[in-house]
């Protein structure tokens, strides 16, 4: 198979869909690896790395989107990539398409087969493995980040996280306690914040209070205990997360009202529409703007703020599946993995994944008609 590794063209976007490492384990596959010029560049990988490990250097795009039979990236196609896709031609990347009309319609068009990184699931169908380690990441920006606005000449409280000895820390409230939620409290709490985690899952309740036992309070989520945490914070992380399916608004725009002058938000939940109802996207070169007197940090690629160390995480958890994509074609691949069956987004023009489609309010295909051909 031709693999075809585009450079990112977001905003701000420095990490690559594969390191030369993962390359390495695609040409020893007898795969060959197409790298467009400069590609690994935001991460000090340069053409000659990707070559010594066997990539053919490419000097732009397109010549990748029209050579290649998969293209593996990191994050969602821009239009004008969506455009250079072609019928049957695999994408596997991060597609969050919930809150992406255009680009679920760019996919559509295209005919191609689009297999999301973000539903992918893990052993039984539990748990989001090539999610997980950008959530763990971003749940751990978000403290960094949100304790940064938090200063006075940034615009916030002027609030330490973790206090002074005889002066109390700040009120950080972690709204979902999944992966990212659970790594922004473990930051949280080990810079010895007031830290309160809201979840609505009762397994994962007792999870988080074995774990944190009385180094951060978990509390049964209710639009009671959202409001009441929520106006006391001076810092909120949004981290819930319904796979495939659009964000709740958890947050609505009266409370924001009511929260302190100064307080920050973190959406985590951005990408999926976000779970503050006055969240909308942001880069990292213009991070954040102000609500009712409260800063919003809602970049959509927080984990593209520290690629060195995203792309690596993301490239380990990712190659399996890639590579199995590659060594038995697509088809073959989702048949005898149910859970990497589980990230097929768009297929042929039409819109597989049950929770995308309700979300966009588009027709629900269960699977491409012939798969098994």
């Amino acid at each position: 198979m031709i693999v075809g590794v585009p450079k990112e063209i977001k905003a701000q976007e420095h990490r690559v869909g594969l390191v030369p490492s993962s390359v390495r384990e695609f040409t020893a596959h007898g795969h060959q690896v197409l790298v467009e010029t400069n590609a690994g560049a935001g991460i000090n990988y340069t053409d000659k790395d990707y070559q010594e490990c066997g990539a053919t250097i490419v000097q732009n795009a397109k010549d990748i989107f029209a050579k290649a039979d998969m293209i593996i990236k990191v994050k969602e196609p821009q239009a004008n990539e969506c455009q250079m896709l072609r019928p049957d031609q695999v994408l596997f990347t991060y597609l969050h398409l919930a809150a992406d009309a255009d680009q679920a319609k760019g996919l559509m068009a295209s005919n191609c087969v689009a297999i999301a990184y973000e539903t992918v699931t893990g052993a039984g169908g539990r748990g989001l493995p090539l999610l997980a380690p950008m959530s763990e990441i971003a749940g751990r920006l978000a403290i960094q980040v949100g304790g940064a606005y938090l200063l006075k000449h940034l615009g916030g409280r002027g609030r330490l996280i973790g206090g002074s000895p005889g002066v109390e820390p700040a009120n950080v409230v972690v709204l979902g306690g999944g992966v990212s939620g659970y790594h922004a409290a473990e930051m949280a709490v080990g810079m010895q914040a007031n830290v309160v985690i809201l979840e609505k899952n009762h397994d994962q309740i007792r999870v988080l209070d074995s774990h944190f036992g009385n180094r951060a309070r978990v509390i049964q989520s209710s639009r009671d205990s959202i409001e009441r945490y929520v106006l006391n914070a001076d810092l909120v992380i949004g981290a819930v997360l319904i796979p495939g399916a659009s964000a709740p608004k958890l947050v609505t725009k009266d409370m924001i009202k009511k929260m302190r002058p100064g307080s920050v938000v973190v959406d985590i939940a951005i990408d999926q529409g976000g779970c503050f109802e006055t969240s909308h996207a942001t880069t990292h070169s213009d991070p954040v703007y102000v609500v009712d007197d409260v800063i919003h940090y809602c970049v959509a690629n927080m984990p593209g703020a520290v690629p060195m160390t995203s792309a690596q995480a993301l490239n380990n958890a990712v190659l399996p599946y890639a590579l199995s994509l590659a060594d038995k074609g697509w088809k073959r691949a989702l048949m005898e993995d149910p859970n990497l069956r589980h990230g097929l987004n768009v297929c042929r023009g039409e819109i597989t994944h049950q929770g995308v489609a309700e979300s966009l309010n588009l027709p629900y295909v269960p699977s491409p008609r012939d798969l098994a051909a």
